[in-house]
C-alpha cells in the first residue's frame, strides 16, 4: 500500500493494523514479509488478541439442525456470523456446551459425538458411553472426556461416572459421584468448571462443591462456596487458572446484586470479591422479566460472558485487569433475531483465538465469515 509514492511501514503501520478486524489482518500478514513483521508486531505490542466468545443456535425439535453460529471478538469489538460447511457435522442430537470451555458435543444412544477446537473443525465420533443419560455432566480435563450423572431412571445408579481417554480411545468406569448429589446429579442443576487437571462441580443453589482428578480417580469434598448467606444462586468457572463464582444476591424477585469472587486457599476457604455488576447491566440482564432465576457464565482468560437463559438479548461482558479492575459491559445477542423465528436452543462457548486459528480455519474450507452490521 503506498500514498503518493511513499510505503507505509514501521509503527505507523503496526498502528492501522492495530484497528483492523482479526479476520481481515490474515490475508495482511500473507502481503510481504515486512508486512508479516508488522502484524505479529501490531498483535504484540499495540493491541493483542482476546478471547472469543460463540454462539451456536440450533432447533431444539428433531431435525436439530444448526440454525446460525456467531463470534464475538473484543478485540475488534465485533460480531462475526460464522458460516459452517463442515460436511462430517452431523446432528443427531441436541447440541450442548461444557461450561467454561470450547467442548460442544452431542450425545444419543447410538453416538457420542464431541469437538473441542476454537471453531469445531473436527469432531470426534465415538460410541456412548454404557450408561444411557439425558443430562449428564460433560467436561473436558485435560486428555480426558468427563461423563457424570444424569443417568436415565430406568438406570441403577443416577450417579454413575465414565471417562472417555482421548489417548487410549476408550471408556472407563470410575467411582460415582458423591451420594449428596443424588438429588442433583444433572447438568440442569449443577455447574461444572475444569482446569487442565482438575473437574469442579457444584450445586447452583445450595454451594456445595466437589473436585475430580480424573488420574486418581478421587472426588474431593464437600466443600461450601456460600460464604455469603445472601446468594441465592451461583455458578463457577475458571478466571486466570483460578477457580471463581459468579452469584446472584438477594432472591429471584429482587435481584440486589451480582458478584464476581475469586476463589483462594487450599480448602477454598477464602473468597476475595473482585467485581460487582454495575445496577444498569443488572437490569439489562433481567430483560423485560423483572426477575432472574439463574444465569449462565461461558470464561476464557481474563473475560467472563454472563447471560439469562430466560432473557438472551442481553449478554454481560467482564474483563478482569493486571490488578483485579473489573471493565464491564453489555453485548447485543445477534442470534435473537434467528431466535424468535424459529424454536431454538443456545449454547455458548469460549477459547483463545490467534492468527494461527484462523488460518487453519480459512484453509479447511469448513467455515467462512461475514462481519454482522
Amino acid at each position: 500500500m503506498t500514498t503518493e509514492g511513499a510505503d507505509i511501514r514501521g509503527d505507523v503501520l503496526e498502528s492501522i493494523l492495530s484497528h483492523v478486524p482479526l479476520i481481515h489482518i490474515l490475508p495482511a500478514s500473507h502481503v510481504s514479509k515486512s508486512w508479516n513483521h508488522a502484524v505479529f508486531s501490531s498483535l504484540r505490542y499495540f493491541s493483542c488478541p482476546k478471547p472469543w466468545l460463540f454462539l451456536h443456535c440450533q432447533n431444539s425439535r428433531p431435525p436439530y439442525a444448526s440454525s446460525s453460529s456467531f463470534a464475538y471478538d473484543p478485540r475488534s469489538n465485533h460480531w462475526l456470523r460464522i458460516h459452517n460447511k463442515n460436511p462430517s457435522l452431523q446432528y443427531a442430537s441436541a447440541i450442548r456446551s461444557s461450561s467454561n470451555s470450547t467442548l460442544l458435543y452431542m450425545l444419543s444412544p447410538s453416538k457420542f459425538s464431541f469437538s473441542f477446537d476454537p471453531f469445531h473443525l473436527t469432531w470426534h465420533h465415538v460410541d456412548p458411553p454404557l450408561v444411557w443419560r439425558t443430562d449428564p455432566v460433560v467436561a473436558l480435563v485435560g486428555r480426558h472426556v468427563i461423563v457424570a450423572g444424569g443417568a436415565c431412571d430406568f438406570e441403577d445408579d443416577p450417579l454413575s461416572v465414565e471417562i472417555y481417554d482421548l489417548d487410549a480411545r476408550r471408556w472407563d468406569a470410575c467411582d460415582a459421584m458423591p451420594a449428596i448429589l443424588k438429588d442433583s446429579a444433572a447438568s440442569a442443576w449443577l455447574s461444572v468448571a475444569s482446569s487442565s487437571k482438575t473437574l469442579y462441580i457444584m450445586e447452583q443453589v445450595s454451594g456445595v462443591t466437589y473436585s475430580f482428578d480424573p488420574t486418581s480417580r478421587i472426588w474431593s469434598g464437600p466443600l461450601d462456596l456460600r460464604h455469603d448467606e445472601n446468594i441465592f444462586f451461583s455458578v463457577i468457572g475458571i478466571f486466570g487458572g483460578n477457580l471463581v463464582l459468579v452469584g446472584l444476591l438477594g432472591d429471584s424477585e429482587n435481584v440486589k446484586d451480582v458478584k464476581v469472587w475469586e476463589v483462594k486457599g487450599k480448602s477454598f476457604e477464602i473468597l476475595e470479591e473482585i467485581g460487582i455488576m454495575p445496577k444498569e447491566l443488572v437490569e439489562k440482564l433481567k430483560g423485560e422479566d423483572a426477575s432472574i432465576n439463574s444465569i449462565k457464565i461461558s470464561c476464557t482468560g481474563d473475560f467472563i460472558y454472563i447471560y439469562n437463559p430466560r432473557e438472551p438479548e442481553e449478554l454481560v461482558m467482564c474483563e478482569i485487569g493486571g490488578e483485579g479492575v473489573c471493565r464491564w459491559g453489555s453485548l447485543k445477542n445477534p442470534a435473537v433475531s434467528d431466535w424468535s423465528r424459529v424454536a431454538e436452543k443456545m449454547v455458548l462457548t469460549s477459547a483463545d483465538v490467534g492468527l494461527g486459528d484462523l488460518g487453519k480455519a480459512a484453509e479447511s474450507g469448513k467455515v467462512r465469515f461475514s462481519i454482522c452490521e
